[in-house]
């Protein structure tokens, strides 16, 4: 997806998965369909494969993903211009892990979001949940705890297009950024793993990616 060195400029570290593995298997194949541009086909269920691995395999990606793209625009995503997190004027965001931070705290999109990638990595860290060797079984809360790592995603984009999208256009990015979200909407569309609610700040450009591919 990201050609250029200013792309290497991840806001976290990037989460890699092991080579060899199964699911470096998983995302070689994902990587390929995608590659044939057909982003439908890309988020199908490999034939014979275990849905919570693929759902696994591509959360890393979109976490990576979003990384990079957040990462490019950290610059003009300030304490100052983005005092609260937001998704336009009728989305705002409060943040709450459920174990540190159990009462919503309102803060600003940057501090929002590095907590929001924390979290996230720290989920994707913790073998109980995420394994990565072959063979361990994924948790019973497994889908829950993805649901709510995509919906919490979700908001990045949503943040993105509607605080930064100028941003983007000025670093001739949106093309890298539509394929990413397309890629994601279509994912989370395919397993039914965010709630249309949650996707209402977006709702416009959602149904736009969909048609032009229907």
């Amino acid at each position: 997806f990201f050609s250029g060195n200013r792309s290497s400029k991840t806001f976290k570290p990037k989460k890699n998965i092991p080579e060899g593995s199964h699911q470096y298997e998983l995302l070689k194949h994902a990587e390929a369909t995608l590659g044939s541009g057909n982003l439908r086909q890309a988020v199908v269920l490999p034939e014979g494969e275990d849905l919570n691995e693929w759902i696994a395999v591509n959360t890393v990606d979109f976490f990576n993903q979003i990384n990079m793209l957040y990462g490019t625009i950290t610059e003009f995503c300030t304490e100052i211009s983005c005092s609260v997190m937001s998704a336009g004027p009728r989305y705002e965001y409060h943040w709450a892990d459920g174990t540190n931070i159990k009462k919503p705290i309102k803060c600003s999109a940057p501090k929002y979001i590095d907590y929001l990638m924390t979290w996230v990595q720290d989920q994707l860290d913790d073998e109980t949940l995420f394994p990565s060797k072959i063979g361990v079984p994924f948790p019973k809360n497994f889908m829950s705890v993805a649901k709510t790592i995509l919906k919490r995603l979700f908001r990045v984009y949503a943040h993105i297009y509607h605080q930064h999208f100028d941003s983007v256009m000025q670093l001739q990015e949106e093309a890298h950024l539509n394929t990413s979200f397309k890629h994601f909407i279509f994912f989370v569309q395919e397993f039914n793993l965010i709630d249309r609610r949650e996707l209402a700040p977006l709702q416009d450009l959602i149904e736009k990616l969909g048609s032009k591919d229907r």
